[in-house]
C-alpha cells in the first residue's frame, strides 16, 4: 500500500509539473559560438532573462559575486535562469574584458561567433540568451537559483547532450532556418534543464514544489493549470482536492505560503501578459478570454497585481534578452532564490 500510495503522489505531481512546464514559454532568444584560446576571460553583465552556455570542448571558470568559481568542463552546462552578471575565464587570475568590448562576426538572425584570447589552450562555448514571459509570475523560475550547474555524463537527461551538440552545429553550419532550430532547441533544453532540477529537490513541507507533490494540493493545482480561464472558486478547487473548504484553503495556504484566490489570480494575470504582448490580443479580449465579466474589472485586477494597465504593460514589455551585443542592468524582482545549484544529468 506504501508504494502504491507513493506511485500516485509522484504521478499526480509530475502531471501537475507538466502543466505548469508547458507554460515556461521563450520569448526571444541570442546566441554565440565563442571560439577562445588562453588566455581570455569575458565579463557578462546582468540581463533580463536567462543565460546558459554550453561547454563544447576545453573548460573553464565561472564567477559570480556571490559564490564560489565554479569549474566548467567538456559537457558541462550552466544555466543563470535570473540573467545574473558573471565572469567566464580560462584562469581564475585571467582578466576578463567586458564582452560589448570584444569584436563579434554576425552569422546570422540574432546569432554571432566570436573569437578572442591568445595562442594557448582553445575552448568552445555555445552562449545563448533567452526570454522567459514574465518570469517573476512563474512558480518554478522564481524558486530556481542563481547559478545551476549541470555536469554532463548521461543519467535521467541522456538527449541532452545531442540537444546541445545540435545547437552548436547549427550555430556553426547556418544553415536556413537555423534561428528557427535553435530557438525550438533552447525552448526545450531549458525546460529540461528546468524538470531535472525540479526533480533533483529534496522533499520539503512548505513551498511550490511541496504543494504539487501533495496529493490534494497537487490534484488541484494539476487541475487549475490545465483550465486556468474557468471560474475557479476555492470550493471548486476543494472539490477537486477532495476536501472541505476550510482544510483546503488552511492546507494550500499553509504550504504555499498564499491563499488559493490569490493564487489563481496571480497565475491568471502571468497569462494575461502572454496574451497582451505575445498574442497582442485587445484588452476586451484578453478579459473576456480569462472569463471577467467587464474589461474594466479585468484592468483593476491587472494593475493590482502587475503594477501596471493592461496598454502601458504591453508598451514596457522588455525586448528579448541579447547577451551577445550589450551588457544591460536589471532591476530583481526576485524572492531570495539560493546561489548555486549542482546537479548531475
Amino acid at each position: 500500500m506504501l508504494g502504491h500510495s507513493s506511485d500516485a503522489t509522484d504521478r499526480v505531481a509530475a502531471d501537475a509539473l507538466s502543466e505548469v512546464l508547458q507554460d515556461l514559454r521563450l520569448t526571444g532568444a541570442s546566441y554565440c559560438r565563442a571560439e577562445l584560446t588562453a588566455p581570455w576571460g569575458l565579463e557578462i553583465g546582468p540581463e533580463e532573462g536567462a543565460i546558459f552556455h554550453f561547454v563544447a570542448k576545453g573548460g573553464c571558470w565561472l564567477k559570480t559575486a556571490s559564490h564560489e568559481p565554479v569549474r566548467l568542463e567538456t559537457g558541462d552546462v550552466v544555466l543563470l535562469p535570473h540573467g545574473t552578471g558573471h565572469l567566464l575565464v580560462d584562469e581564475l587570475n585571467s582578466p576578463a574584458r567586458r564582452l560589448r568590448e570584444v569584436h563579434r562576426e554576425r552569422i546570422g538572425d540574432a546569432a554571432y561567433r566570436l573569437r578572442a584570447g591568445g595562442a594557448g589552450t582553445r575552448a568552445l562555448l555555445v552562449c545563448s540568451g533567452v526570454g522567459f514571459e514574465e518570469p517573476s509570475a512563474h512558480p518554478l523560475v522564481e524558486l530556481m537559483p542563481h547559478v545551476l550547474h549541470v555536469r554532463g555524463g548521461g543519467g535521467q537527461e541522456r538527449s541532452l547532450r545531442p540537444l546541445l551538440e545540435a545547437m552548436a552545429s547549427e550555430l556553426a553550419d547556418q544553415r536556413i532556418g537555423a534561428a528557427t532550430v535553435m530557438t525550438r532547441l533552447a525552448d526545450i533544453i531549458i525546460t529540461r534543464l528546468v524538470r531535472a532540477w525540479a526533480e533533483s529537490q529534496p522533499v520539503q513541507t512548505t513551498g511550490w514544489l511541496a504543494a504539487i507533490r501533495d496529493p490534494q494540493i497537487g490534484r488541484a493545482l494539476g487541475a487549475f493549470h490545465r483550465r486556468p480561464s474557468e471560474a475557479w472558486s476555492v470550493e471548486s478547487l476543494a472539490a477537486i482536492a477532495g476536501l472541505s473548504r476550510s482544510i483546503f484553503s488552511e492546507r494550500f495556504s499553509a504550504v504555499l505560503g498564499v491563499p488559493p484566490a490569490r493564487y489563481v489570480a496571480r497565475w491568471r494575470m502571468h497569462l494575461a501578459g502572454r496574451l497582451l504582448t505575445a498574442e497582442r490580443l485587445t484588452i476586451s479580449e484578453v478579459a473576456s478570454r480569462l472569463g471577467y465579466e467587464s474589461e474594466a474589472s479585468f484592468s483593476r485586477a491587472f494593475r493590482r497585481f502587475m503594477g501596471d494597465s493592461p496598454s502601458a504593460f504591453r508598451q514596457r514589455r522588455p525586448s528579448a534578452p541579447n547577451m551577445v551585443s550589450a551588457d544591460r542592468g536589471v532591476r530583481s524582482r526576485f524572492s531570495n532564490p539560493p546561489d548555486f545549484r549542482k546537479i548531475e544529468i
